[in-house]
C-alpha cells in the first residue's frame, strides 16, 4: 500500500472540462512534474474513465473520487471496490460535499477499501463531522465548508476557526490523524495559513485545474508547505 508522506497535497479533477481526457492527462504529468521537482507528495483525483490511463502515465498516487459499498454483481452505474483497485488506483475520497453519504455508508466504504488495500480519504463538512469520520478511521480526513467551495475564498482564511476547531477535535479522537483542508484555496499563502492552523495540506480543485499555469501554482503550493 501507498505510503501517505507530509505535507501533501490532493487535486481533485471533479467534471471539469479542463481535466477530462488527454487535458486529465496532461494535468496529471504537470502535478507530477510539480511533486518530483519539490519533493512534496502531490495526489491526483481524476474522473473514473480516465483513472486507468492516467495510473499508467504518472507514477504519483492516484485516486478515485468515489466508491460505492457494493459487492461484485447486480449494481448498474455503481463504482466497484475491485474496479478501482484494478486499474492500480492508490485510494480513494470519500463523502465530498458533491458527494455525500450517511456516516454508516461511510463506515462500510472505508471498510470495504481497507479490505480492497486502498487509502481513504474523508470528507466532512463541520468540526463535529470530522470528529465522527476520524472515529471511523480513514487514513486522511479534510474539512471543506460547501459554501466556500469554488468561490475562491480560502477557508483558512474567511473561517479559520472551522480548521483549528477541526484539528483539535479529531485530534481528541486520533493525535495520529493527518488532516488537511479545503474549499477556496487559490495561492500559496492560503497553503501556508492552513498549515500555520494545524493542517498538513491541502485538497484543492478549481484553484489548480481552471489555473492558466497549474504547474507553476503547484509548485508554489508545495513550497509553501515546506517552509512551515
Amino acid at each position: 500500500m501507498l505510503k501517505l508522506n507530509e505535507p501533501m497535497i490532493i487535486v481533485n479533477f471533479k467534471t471539469f472540462i479542463e481535466s477530462t481526457g488527454k487535458r486529465a492527462v496532461e494535468l496529471a504529468k504537470q502535478a507530477e512534474r510539480a511533486s518530483k521537482e519539490t519533493g512534496v507528495q502531490i495526489i491526483v483525483v481524476p474522473q473514473f474513465v480516465d483513472l486507468a490511463k492516467i495510473v499508467e502515465s504518472v507514477e504519483i498516487p492516484v485516486f478515485a473520487q468515489h466508491l460505492d459499498h457494493i459487492k461484485p454483481g447486480n449494481s448498474t452505474g455503481h463504482i466497484l471496490a475491485e474496479a478501482v483497485k484494478e486499474t492500480g488506483t492508490a485510494g480513494t475520497l470519500i463523502n465530498h460535499s458533491e458527494r455525500q453519504l450517511y456516516l454508516r455508508d461511510i463506515q462500510s466504504s472505508i471498510e470495504l477499501a481497507k479490505e480492497k488495500g486502498l487509502l481513504t480519504c474523508v470528507c466532512a463538512n463541520n468540526p463535529a463531522t470530522s470528529a465522527a469520520v476520524a472515529a471511523l478511521r480513514p487514513d486522511i480526513t479534510s474539512i471543506e465548508p460547501p459554501e466556500l467551495i469554488g468561490t475562491g475564498i480560502p477557508v483558512s482564511k474567511a473561517k479559520p476557526e472551522v480548521i483549528t476547531d477541526t484539528v483539535a477535535l479529531v485530534h481528541k479522537v486520533d493525535k495520529s490523524m493527518p488532516i488537511l483542508c479545503g474549499a477556496g484555496i487559490s495561492q500559496a499563502e492560503d497553503v501556508t495559513i492552513a498549515l500555520k492552523l494545524g493542517t498538513l495540506g491541502v485538497l484543492v480543485a478549481s484553484g489548480i485545474v481552471k489555473a492558466k499555469d497549474p504547474y507553476n501554482i503547484l509548485c508554489s503550493f508545495a513550497n509553501a508547505t515546506l517552509q512551515q
